[in-house]
């Protein structure tokens, strides 16, 4: 039986659908903190609890029967994390700290974890390889430099075979646009792109003088479905005696934000007026992934490259579900 920590989330959902589609029994933990019951397949079992809450995770792996787990819960706000770093360190590292110690209670050995990009800070240099320095620029960031570490250390003292996965920005739905990227507040660059093609809010770009061409951010954009694809290899990998180890995931090209709503006004044919303001702390100009690493080892390439085909199966889940994941009543 499969455990996935997070599995009402964005990214969490889409593992969770994939690996019910494949006929695996699946257990849910997450708080609904930030995701959404109506996000979790029908065929999961859904345990509503806190990773940081020691009797809950016990009560959790007593009762089912858990052979290897994916990680995808934690806070993910970069600029938030700036301004309330403590509840990042307790979310993040004292959660996954819980998560290993019943890890290794019961013996489970497999773990694959959802890291990030932000654990290099500003790059040494582009596309960014996994054996740069590590400086994250913000609190977000060093949580999850911090956990891989402590991964690392899990595997030393209890032989938890662990992979670390550092992607960038995800992107995309699932395919028929039953799900995709509901987040409250939402602060990726897509979806409200897209909310302000729908005329629902008003686009701020944060930045204008970062050193790139256009002046705005660069960034590296996945597709939902290429992660959760990846995610799944690395657990193969690990499930054939594979080391513990980070890859990197993305594309290997960078889009910046402007051309970002440049291509979303292609997909939408609609007209996008955002306005300009200062950049956000901790935000670093450029970050793509090099990420031939995943290729070599785990077999994985992205599928969806284009970034319109990303943006196009966004725009169609935005389009069937203006309020994500609420229904008219939710409001009342």
């Amino acid at each position: 039986m499969i455990l996935v920590c997070g599995g009402a989330g964005y990214i969490g959902s889409h593992m969770v659908d994939r690996l019910i589609q494949e006929g695996e029994q699946v257990v849910v933990i997450d708080s609904l903190g930030t995701g959404f019951e109506k996000a979790v397949h029908s065929k999961a079992i859904l345990e509503i609890g806190d990773l940081r809450d020691v009797d809950f995770l016990d009560k959790i792996f007593d009762k089912y029967p858990i052979d290897c787990v994916y990680h995808f819960a934690a806070s993910s706000l970069v600029g938030e994390s700036v301004k309330v770093p403590f509840k990042y360190y307790d979310n993040n590292v004292v959660g996954t700290l819980r998560l290993l110690e019943i890890m290794s209670i019961y013996g489970v050995k497999r773990l694959v974890f959802s890291s990030t990009a932000a654990v290099y800070g500003e790059p040494e240099s582009v596309p960014i390889t996994e054996n740069q320095r590590k400086s994250p620029t913000s609190p977000y960031g060093e949580t999850k430099l911090a956990v891989e570490n402590m991964i690392k250390w899990a595997d030393v003292a209890f032989g938890i075979k662990s992979v670390c996965l550092r992607y960038f920005n995800v992107a995309g739905a699932s395919i028929d646009g039953h799900i995709g990227e509901a987040h409250q507040p939402e602060t990726h660059l897509i979806p409200n792109v897209l909310k302000a093609a729908l005329g629902e809010q008003k686009l701020t770009v944060f930045g204008s003088d970062y050193p790139t061409p256009d002046g705005t951010c660069i960034r590296d954009y996945i597709h939902i479905a290429d992660l959760v694809e990846a995610h799944q290899k690395a657990m193969a990998y690990l499930q054939s005696g594979g080391q513990t180890r980070a890859f990197n995931l993305g594309n290997g090209g960078g889009f910046s934000v402007k051309e970002i709503i440049d291509a979303a006004v292609t997909v939408t044919r609609r007209e996008i007026p955002y306005e300009i303001k200062e950049r956000r702390a901790g935000d670093p100009a450029i970050l793509v992934a090099d990420a031939s690493l995943a290729a070599e080892i785990l077999g994985w390439k992205p599928f969806y490259t284009n970034v319109l085909d990303i943006i196009e199966t966004a725009w169609r889940w935005h389009q069937l579900h203006p309020m994500g994941y609420k229904e008219p009543e939710d409001e009342a």
